[in-house]
């Protein structure tokens, strides 16, 4: 049985997002072999048919072709049809965590400056700091979860990315969002097991506190400070 759509995602998209994770997180490599429709069907909970347009859809895109009698595979070449073509062309790349970590400083470092260069209120700041105090909540709590941090650590991003009313920024977040998961995970988790909490907590503080306050002048040094976890 399929399962149901999540949001105004259908059960073909799902499966779609579903393969590129799996190659953003290195479970399918490019150049491997696609798992058998079977396989796919149980991974994502979809039925045959709802495979089957996916796997079509991303051969239409590129990111997965076709070897007759040998099977389908995950495209190791970058071309001009590809989904998300920047973000197939990083993974191919194979950037260093520190690669990432100054990109996503720079896009952040411009998000901040679009958001307080503008003359009206922040009206997202309320959601923001309720996202904010789900955060400190888990990581307080007396078994902190690392995906649940690692989930509420990405909204709270996400909505300030979102903030900009920008989508090509939101874009590029999400893109870098998806392909440093597995390093974020890992980081997170030391956060949590060597029990530097506060520190973590207090860093995203000081994000709010430089919106609310709109203190442009520390706009880089308080971003280039919060990715110190992330190695």
């Amino acid at each position: 049985m399929e399962r149901e759509k999540q949001g105004t995602k259908s059960v073909v998209d799902q499966v779609v997002d579903g393969v590129i994770s799996e190659i953003i997180e290195g479970r399918l490599a490019p150049g491997s072999k696609l798992p058998t429709e079977m396989e796919l069907c149980a991974k994502f909970g979809a039925g045959r048919n709802s495979v089957r347009e996916a796997v079509k859809k991303l051969q239409a895109y590129g990111i997965l072709y076709i070897k007759r009698a040998d099977g389908t595979f995950v495209s190791e070449n970058y071309n001009q049809k590809m989904l998300d073509p920047m973000l197939y062309s990083i993974i191919l790349q194979k950037n260093s965590w520190r690669d990432f970590v100054e990109l996503r400083a720079a896009i952040d470092i411009g998000t901040l400056n679009v958001i307080l260069i503008r003359q009206d209120a922040p009206a997202f700041l309320p959601e923001l700091y309720h996202t904010f105090g789900a955060l400190s909540a888990e990581l307080h709590s007396a078994v902190p979860s690392v995906e649940r941090t690692l989930e509420l650590d990405s909204q709270f991003h996400t909505r300030i990315a979102d903030a900009a009313q920008n989508p090509m920024l939101s874009t590029i977040t999400e893109y870098i969002t998806r392909l440093t998961l597995p390093s974020r995970l890992e980081s997170t988790r030391r956060v949590v097991e060597s029990g530097d909490i506060e520190h973590f907590v207090d860093l995203h503080r000081r994000l709010l506190t430089v919106i609310e306050r709109r203190q442009t002048e520390a706009i880089v040094q308080t971003v280039q400070d919060h990715y110190i976890f992330w190695k």
